[in-house]
């Protein structure tokens, strides 16, 4: 069984859609559902369309407060997607286990799992095995997913649990462990 499925990330949120009936939680939660399908399969056009001209990203949980900045202004965000995928960290698993959704907005908490290149650890000052594998970040987070009058997403504020880099060299990824996310 693969340890990073990026069809998790959007599952319970199809599940709600399904059965939302209120128009504008649904916009709210196809907006989510879109963005999060557009990101797992690199679709940026679609991806970028679900982000507000004003959005403002932050990190939480991480000690270093140049990390709560984050990216602002869609013209940001959209580099910070762009390097993402530059340094190959977009293969990315949001196991959502609790899911709250109001006319503003979306709030998604579970695993996160993200495979990280050995050669990005090691720039980070991590001793891997192979710079050429990948290995296993893993922590619990919480993001909020604001959403202006428009319906676009004015941000993503991102709450994490434990350190995921800590052991991250003792979980080197096998070539089964990510499953492979195509746009259809």
């Amino acid at each position: 069984m693969a340890l990073i499925d990026a069809r998790k990330n959007w599952a319970l949120v199809e599940k709600r859609l399904a059965a939302e009936t209120d128009p504008i939680l649904k916009r709210n939660l196809d907006l989510v559902y879109t963005h999060m399908k557009a990101e797992a399969t690199l679709d940026f056009e679609q991806l970028m369309s679900t982000v507000a001209e004003d959005a403002r990203y932050h990190f939480f949980g991480n000690e270093d407060d140049e990390a709560l900045a984050g990216p602002k202004g869609k013209e940001n965000v959209e580099a910070f997607y762009q390097s993402i995928i530059a340094m190959d960290i977009y293969r990315i698993e949001h196991n959502i286990d609790r899911l709250v959704v109001d006319r503003h907005c979306v709030i998604t908490e579970g695993r996160m799992r993200i495979a990280y290149p050995g050669s990005i650890l090691e720039a980070m000052g991590h001793s891997v095995d192979e710079t050429e594998a990948y290995y296993l970040y893993e922590t619990r987070s919480a993001i909020f997913w604001p959403i202006n009058d428009d319906g676009l997403i004015c941000g993503e504020d991102s709450y994490i649990g434990n350190d995921g880099f800590i052991g991250i060299a003792d979980r080197k990824l096998g070539p089964n462990d990510i499953v492979a996310i195509s746009a259809d």
